[in-house]
């Protein structure tokens, strides 16, 4: 009978390595805006703090970064074939529509009310085109986009008529490096929400720094595009539109050692959704897109959906 109770003791000590009980718990609340929770800190921390089971995702995902603009008459197609790839492997490509060109601001992101009143653009997704726009290759204007910020012909950025084949060839691969996983809890009453990364390096062979990067996305929104025919269109629906990305970093941050636990790393934000009645968005109609890339090579290794509601 001892035996019995000393090899259950055993089993259950063994497979618990694979569940991890409050991973990277808040130091000093680590920088997390606590009255976004509603209610005592601590019991967050006992109660809702995430653990994270052994993740068994094999499948590597793609981004598709899409550099748009509301004036680009040229943008509307490529827009569609940045949903239509998603539509075509949905838990695999996530197309994120980011209104800036190569010198930020320039012509197609405007605002000129009547016809189009909206600022489509963000501080960070300014930053990251202007860096591009003179770095790694460079871009020459909108539509451009990314396939997970692999190099093709020596450069990062791509035509629209090369998105399909480099995803298709990115999805058949299925070379996965880095694996992530996350849990969102949102609270409607304070309108805060806790955003909790696991990360996962699978290759020994990485030796450059990784970074992560946590983006706000609103699905989706009727406003005004140019199409091509140089109409206006006022009921134009915009897709996986850029709205920020957390802690204000285009770039994230540098994945550490302070960041490490039991050989993976855990990254934790707070923010707040705005709704309706104080912007335009709403949780509802909003996700995170956190994705792991190489900071010498710039390859976004993976990247997951989250969703708010």
């Amino acid at each position: 009978m001892k035996y019995s109770i000393l090899i259950l003791v055993l089993c259950w000590l063994f497979f618990r390595c694979d569940h991890v009980e409050n991973p990277y718990p808040p130091i000093s609340n680590n920088g997390l805006d606590t009255t976004l929770y509603p209610g005592n800190w601590s019991d967050y921390v006992a109660n809702e703090w995430p653990s994270f089971s052994q993740n068994t995702n094999t499948n590597r995902n793609v981004l598709l970064e899409d550099f748009t603009g509301h004036k680009c008459i040229y943008c509307p197609a490529a827009a569609d074939l940045a949903h239509a790839l998603h539509e075509a492997n949905p838990n695999r490509v996530f197309a994120l529509s980011i209104h800036a060109g190569p010198t930020g601001i320039g012509d197609f992101q405007t605002v000129s009310p009547p016809e189009y009143p909206l600022d489509f653009t963000t501080p960070e997704g300014i930053q990251i085109a202007q860096y591009f726009g003179i770095n790694d290759g460079g871009f020459i204007g909108n539509p451009r986009g990314t396939v997970s910020r692999i190099q093709n012909g020596g450069v990062i950025f791509q035509s629209p008529a090369a998105w399909s084949s480099m995803t298709n060839t990115a999805l058949s691969q299925n070379v996965l490096k880095v694996n992530v996983q996350s849990v969102l809890n949102y609270y409607p009453t304070t309108q805060g929400a806790f955003l909790h990364v696991e990360v996962e390096k699978l290759d020994p062979t990485l030796t450059n720094e990784l970074a992560i990067v946590a983006s706000l996305v609103e699905d989706s929104l009727v406003g005004d595009q140019k199409m091509s025919d140089n109409s206006h269109n006022a009921n134009y629906v915009h897709r996986d539109i850029h709205r920020g990305n957390l802690n204000a970093q285009p770039f994230g941050r540098t994945l550490t050692s302070q960041d490490l636990q039991n050989g993976k790393y855990y990254v934790n934000y707070s923010f707040k959704v705005p709704n309706q009645l104080s912007g335009s968005y709403n949780a509802s109609n909003m996700h995170v897109l956190v994705y792991v890339y190489d900071k010498t090579t710039w390859e976004i290794y993976q990247v997951i959906k989250q969703k708010i509601e």
